[in-house]
């Protein structure tokens, strides 16, 4: 036989002895299984039970356990068992392995059921307050519940986010669209001014630039895009404000001109849904300042039909009429 023939023969060999070699014993699922029984009912018998199978196989599972430890895990104290320091030890953690898996068969049952399905939402703080209720409430009532989960951020943490694919939906201003991500452009409503109750301009039915001249202005933070728009409109009209209080936040802006500090230009979210009670009136402008939102959906996260329920109540929610 030719000399090449006999090494292939002999390597081949080798591969066949190792492949056939058995494999080193090892912790099965099920040894771990019978630990967790004893555990919880406190001896043998009431694991036997617990399994559905004889005391002598609980007691056979856990010697076998025991051998590949290489260690005791119980203590034959009076014929109880008494758990050992390293039994505790282990025991802490089958028991969030176990709840981790009573989450995942959770989860599988739930995503069988109607309306089983859970979707994140990632939104900017002052969406989650003015517009996401609203929504999700129109949602719910034309499909029924749905488990929401909402998480706020602000740019450009948003778009970040949104790019890892870490959430089912975005709601955010009108900006740059992350790379993997679809954007869905939502009706567009004109922001509103915001007045204390009782106040002299409420009596008007529309405002336009030249009301507000002399008056206390709570504004929005210096290089916001729509402080900027705003400012524009009063720097053309030739109106000048007292322009004493800024901020950040368009809650915030409601919140001063609640407690009499000044009249504002917000948005027509959430001025509605800071207006309920009796300290603040909205009224429309004569002239128009356009509030833009975005739903970012990302493009490589599993398809959900519950985000596009939500997308559409979205677009109700700002449709003029509910704005």
């Amino acid at each position: 036989m030719p000399r090449h023939f006999q090494a292939d023969s002999t390597a081949e060999s080798s591969v066949d002895t190792a492949s056939s070699m058995p494999e080193a014993p090892r912790i099965q699922h099920r040894h771990i299984e019978v630990f967790r029984a004893i555990m919880l009912a406190g001896g043998v018998t009431g694991a036997a039970g617990l399994l559905f199978t004889s005391q002598p196989t609980v007691s056979r599972e856990l010697a076998r356990l025991e051998q590949l430890l290489g260690y005791a895990l119980f203590e034959r104290v009076h014929g109880r068992l008494r758990p050992t320091a390293r039994a505790l030890a282990l025991w802490d953690e089958v028991q969030r392995s176990w709840q981790g898996l009573d989450r995942v068969i959770e989860r599988a049952a739930a995503l069988g059921r109607p309306q089983g399905a859970r979707i994140s939402v990632l939104s900017m703080p002052a969406l989650s307050h003015a517009l996401l209720p609203l929504a999700l409430a129109r949602m719910q009532a034309v499909h029924g519940p749905v488990a929401v989960s909402v998480a706020t951020q602000e740019a450009p943490l948003l778009q970040e986010w949104m790019a890892a694919q870490r959430y089912d939906l975005g709601l955010t201003e009108q900006g740059e669209v992350p790379p993997g991500v679809r954007m869905v452009a939502l009706p567009a409503v004109d922001e509103v001014a915001v007045l204390p109750a009782g106040h002299a301009l409420a009596q008007k039915s529309r405002l336009q630039p030249q009301d507000f001249a002399g008056q206390p202005f709570v504004s929005l933070a210096e290089g916001d895009p729509y402080r900027m728009q705003i400012d524009r409109v009063f720097a053309d009209a030739g109106v000048a404000r007292q322009m004493l209080l800024e901020t950040h936040s368009a809650i915030a802006v409601c919140a001063l001109v609640q407690q009499g500090l000044g009249v504002a230009i917000v948005n027509p979210l959430t001025a509605r849904a800071c207006a309920a009670g009796a300290s603040m009136v909205v009224r429309p402008l004569t002239f128009s300042i356009p509030f833009e939102l975005q739903a970012l959906l990302p493009l490589h996260r599993a398809a959900v039909q519950e985000v596009e329920w939500l997308v559409d109540a979205l677009k109700q929610s700002m449709a003029p009429e509910s704005a």
